[in-house]
């Protein structure tokens, strides 16, 4: 068996478990008197849009917002690109289109919401008296901290006019029924995207308490606005929202369950230890190679032959001059540090959209020999960890996994092989 080719066919299994299409099927609404407005929204939302289409042998209408080389042809509905995971001028503008898609509407009219993550980023909209600049900000300073999303979104959302359930309550009287496709832990809709048409109950005197435990370097006009009362977002108890739907349609704990069901077709094991990790990434590669060696080299607490597979959003907390690489290659160097040395067991850990924070791969692969394999090469693996530059070292090893756009998004995945007899 060919370890790597294994590897990514599970990861495969796993993106082809959140097939759009296949998501949508059967979790259509009925349709309304009036008409429908489809609002897509994420780094998979031009897939799910044109999914839905297929499948919707009505009218609609609406708009489509994507980040820039995710987007896909659709049929009736205009696709937007915009910057991810920073925002941009173009993102205001999609934030525009997409209130003026769900304005005017009656009770007979249905919004169609289809949400994915990413559209925290993609959907810049400061309240008045903020700017594009103020959400840069805020986004490059929440990126740096090292929070988990749960942190940053209830963070975001009151600093936006549009996230937070502020599009649904810009929806009413309307009915909205959001299909989310959760790239979160836990899979709460809310933190899809910080919420567009999903409220939530985090205060905002719960996310300054966030902010200050967490020493989050917000800068101080954010601060100003999130201390004064009318930036709260709405709360699920609205009676804005009391007609409204909300279903997660794809999620990492059906992707893993999909991939383990793929490994134990061949005979091998599979250990799912959760879809809903988060920590620093670098620190929960440790811990994972900690319990691949123990399975290696003393069969406990699963027995080798394995696959053991994790999901979730793990973060890295940026130094002064961050070098190239995402959360999944932070995650596989602390995995290969502790993994030196353990002789059968192959890793590969990857974005389920195809992309790891900023770079063209979706992750990399690693095995017991990858830092040895560096310091071959004439390089320091330390080096690489202490720049904060993982995407380099496995460029080197030239064992990055770049599958390219995946149309769809369901956090991170990460399959490792234990087989001591190869």
């Amino acid at each position: 068996m060919d370890d790597r080719r294994f590897l990514t066919e599970l990861f495969e299994t796993a993106v082809a478990a959140a097939d759009p299409l296949k998501a949508l099927e059967g979790v259509l609404p009925d349709k309304p008197k009036g008409r429908t407005i489809v609002v897509a929204l994420g780094k998979g939302a031009a897939q799910l849009a044109a999914a839905f289409e297929t499948l919707w042998d009505a009218p609609v209408e609406g708009v489509v917002v994507t980040r820039y080389g995710y987007a896909a042809p659709c049929r009736h509905l205009p696709v937007l690109e915009a910057s991810h995971p920073v925002p941009d001028a173009s993102g205001m503008r999609a934030s525009a289109a997409v209130m003026q898609a769900v304005s005017g509407l009656t009770e007979d009219d249905l919004v169609v919401a289809l949400v994915c993550g990413g559209g925290s980023a993609l959907l810049p909209a400061p309240p008045e008296g903020m700017t594009l600049e103020d959400e840069q900000a805020l986004n490059r300073a929440l990126l740096a901290s090292g929070a988990p999303i749960g942190v940053m979104n209830a963070i975001r959302k009151h600093v936006s006019t549009i996230k937070g359930g502020r599009l649904a309550a810009a929806a009413f009287p309307a009915r909205v029924v959001s299909l989310v496709v959760s790239d979160v832990p836990g899979d709460d809709p809310a933190q899809v995207a910080s919420g567009p048409t999903v409220p939530d109950s985090v205060t905002r005197s719960d996310a300054l308490a966030m902010i200050e435990a967490r020493n989050i370097k917000i800068p101080e006009g954010i601060m100003a606005h999130i201390s004064r009362d009318e930036c709260a977002a709405p709360t699920p108890a609205d009676p804005v929202f009391s007609r409204n739907e909300v279903r997660v349609i794809a999620s990492a704990r059906l992707s893993l369950e999909a991939a383990a069901a793929r490994v134990e077709a061949q005979g091998i094991n599979a250990a799912i230890l959760s879809d809903a990790i988060e920590g620093e990434a670098y620190d929960v590669g440790r811990v994972h190679a900690a319990l691949a060696s123990e399975v290696a080299l003393r069969g406990r607490p699963f027995t080798a032959p394995v696959v053991i597979l994790s999901g979730g959003e793990t973060t890295v907390t940026l130094g002064a001059k961050p070098g190239r690489g995402g959360r999944n290659t932070a995650f596989l160097m602390g995995l290969a540090e502790g993994l030196e040395g353990v002789c059968g067991v192959t890793a590969l850990a990857a974005d389920t959209d195809g992309i790891d924070g900023t770079e063209d791969n979706a992750g990399a692969f690693v095995d017991g020999g990858s830092f040895d394999r560096l310091r071959g090469l004439g390089q320091d693996p330390m080096g690489f960890v202490q720049r904060q530059d993982p995407y380099s070292a496995f460029e080197v090893l030239g064992d990055i996994y770049a599958p390219g756009p995946t149309g769809t998004n369901v956090n991170d995945f990460r399959a490792i092989l234990i087989n001591p007899q190869t």
